[in-house]
């Protein structure tokens, strides 16, 4: 049915609804931390946290505030799921992914209902009514053992999306905390990327230096065509915070960095931290198309130290 028609009494069979006007503002954010299929879903009254992991090693959180939401309701203290990725970003860009925020409106006639049967993992209908160019969201969850249910309208066209849902696993413990931070920095994240386009891309690692001294803020990477350095001053006008209490340098697989460029595309600042073991923190302010904020977070554990001379 369409997705404003749905009745009061509809809502409390669900403890969790979340409606959005632009369901691009969920898949753009979904999408810089697709690397693995399977996704952990945490919902409280803050919002949603998405987390995926990668061998013990990466772990990449999503974090979309509740006032992102046009509606955000949540009757439980947590709300807890593990969901296909790939499925769910399918479902939410089944109309092509639009720009245009779209609305959810009253009354709409349904002329026509088709059903699609989308392997095991996802059931469809579609209700066609008209064409369009806008996608809205509204997106439902009974609870343990239920399925997500996706009610996407573009224009007229509803499709009714359930997707199988599993028993969360519990995410790792990283244990970085902002007491053991020895070093920060936080940059605009145009100069990153120029970066990236820079350093050789075939190294198997990529070393990060932080020092209250030079160089300061140093990536570096050892590759088919021979080392290559990047430096950042303290004071370069790309440097928005630099506070570094000791030296560190610590090397981390490019092949786990590399699923964390989806982030740092959509991004206009990263914060660059580690930690008193070396364990890495990027966080990425991300503003979506209406311009509100979100961040996406990825944490890595070094490769290896690497001791100064």
């Amino acid at each position: 049915m369409p997705l404003s028609t749905q009745s009061q009494g509809d809502d409390e069979q669900y403890v969790l609804v979340a409606n959005l006007d632009n369901a691009r503002n969920l898949s753009n954010i979904l999408k810089a931390i697709t690397f693995k299929d399977h996704a952990i879903f945490t919902a409280t009254t803050n919002g949603l946290k998405v987390t995926v992991e990668d061998s013990k090693c990466l772990q990449a959180n999503a974090f979309i505030q509740a006032e992102i939401f046009q509606e955000f309701t949540i009757r439980e203290d947590l709300v807890a799921f593990q969901i296909n990725l790939t499925v769910l970003l399918d479902c939410l860009n089944i109309f092509g992914g639009t720009t245009t925020p779209g609305k959810i409106h009253k009354n709409k006639r349904i002329k026509k209902k088709l059903h699609l049967r989308w392997d095991s993992t996802c059931f469809l209908s579609v209700f066609c009514d008209a064409a369009g160019v806008s996608t809205a969201l509204r997106m439902c969850y009974k609870g343990y053992g239920y399925p997500l249910t996706l009610f996407l309208e573009e224009g007229g066209v509803v499709t009714v999306c359930k997707i199988n849902t599993q028993e969360p696993e519990e995410p790792i413990d990283f244990e970085f905390c902002s007491t053991n931070v020895t070093n920060k920095v936080i940059l605009q994240s145009e100069s990153l990327k120029e970066a990236f386009s820079e350093l050789d891309m075939t190294s198997e690692v990529l070393q990060i230096t932080m020092s209250p001294s030079q160089p300061y803020f140093r990536l570096s990477t050892f590759g088919n065509a021979g080392n290559a350095h990047y430096d950042y001053s303290k004071d370069s006008d790309m440097m928005e915070l630099f506070k570094c209490t000791e030296t560190q340098t610590n090397r981390y697989k490019m092949s786990l960095l590399k699923p964390s460029t989806k982030a740092l595309a959509l991004s206009c600042k990263v914060s660059v931290r580690t930690d008193n073991r070396g364990f890495l923190s990027l966080q990425y302010l991300v503003r979506n198309d209406d311009g509100q904020i979100c961040f996406v977070e990825y944490y890595c554990c070094p490769d290896e130290e690497v001791e100064e001379n």
